[in-house]
């Protein structure tokens, strides 16, 4: 009789143990080839490009000031055409003073260059826009792929918890009816109980870390804000970048992305640990992440994406403003 009564509990004990022995956190290998992919395309446009030079540092024409905001000035002057600006604008004046033909073609040229600059800033904000929302479906993918293996190991430790459920109470209620088990039954009850507890506190602890590879660190660059990106175009940079010194109070468009993650909590800024974990994870050359954080990471490149697509509301700005006073 003692060695029926071993047995089933011998059995629930080893699937106890089994269960304990799991691992909470497995780090799964993601393929070679989509660790490889890449969402950059090399952008000749950038070569020997600068950043420009503040705008509040340079000479402005009072004819500009006159006829442009200052959003209108400082986006032409992020990407390169306040000169053809300053062009129109004399081209103007002299239609103005002198309306011959001459300078009304003249006026017309300028105004036709401008609107082909003013397209080609628009391609380039959406090129690297593109590329930020391409990282972001990267970076859900894997989170996605990660999820999926969590919902397997899940639903295969609640089969596990229902199975042994089932048979520890029909095991119990056997050896309760049987008045020559003892205490058996109380003692299968008690060890399905410990490995049902066991097999819950796996199913809430459930989780997969991988590690993830991103060399082109965009929160790096928008966090510790340098002068200079070796991701982000010259002309995009220096306009997120960009803070005007009449406006103290005013943030730039990369600090209203900081201001925006420790608004959401995506960044815990009081929490010394949290914040050293925070810049070894997310501000590296790669990183090992669970799904949360990487549903993390992706919602940063999103809101990044967001305001570069932004600045073109200046670029839309300036365009009907040419279009109020070219008077063509």
């Amino acid at each position: 009789m003692m060695k029926f009564v071993r047995s089933p509990l011998a059995h629930l004990v080893i699937v106890a143990f089994l269960c304990s022995s799991c691992s909470l956190s497995k780090k799964v290998q993601i393929s070679e080839y989509a660790g490889l992919i890449s969402c950059h395309q090399q952008r000749t446009l950038d070569a020997g490009r600068q950043k420009p030079r503040p705008i509040h540092e340079l000479k402005i024409d009072t004819a500009l000031i006159n006829h442009f905001g200052f959003a209108s000035l400082n986006i032409a002057n992020a990407f390169g055409f306040l000169d053809l600006l300053q062009k129109f604008a004399k081209a103007k004046e002299d239609y103005q003073v002198s309306p011959v033909i001459e300078n009304r073609l003249r006026k017309i040229e300028m105004a036709m260059k401008l609107s082909e600059r003013i397209n080609l800033a628009s391609l380039e904000i959406s090129s690297f826009a593109s590329e930020l929302d391409c990282e972001e479906e990267r970076i859900t993918q894997v989170a996605d792929f990660l999820k999926g293996k969590e919902k397997q190991r899940e639903t295969r430790l609640t089969v596990a918890a229902i199975g042994i459920g089932a048979i520890g109470g029909v095991a119990s209620g056997f050896l309760s009816s049987n008045d020559n088990a003892g205490h058996s039954g109380d003692y299968v009850g008690i060890g399905t109980g410990i490995a049902e507890a066991i097999l819950g506190v796996l199913i809430l602890k459930n989780s997969k870390m991988t590690e993830l590879q991103h060399p082109r660190n965009a929160l790096k660059d928008i966090w510790y804000g340098q002068d200079t990106s070796a991701i982000f175009p010259p002309s995009v940079w220096y306009y997120i970048t960009y803070k005007n010194p009449s406006k103290p109070n005013e943030l730039s468009l990369r600090e209203k992305i900081i201001e925006r993650w420790k608004g959401f909590n995506q960044v815990s800024v009081d929490n010394i640990e949290e914040m050293n974990k925070f810049k070894l994870q997310y501000l590296q050359d790669k990183g090992v992440y669970g799904t949360d954080d990487l549903y993390n990471r992706a919602k940063m490149y999103d809101q990044i994406e967001s305001y570069v697509k932004m600045i073109k509301q200046d670029l839309t700005t300036l365009s009907l403003e040419l279009g109020d006073h070219s008077d063509i």
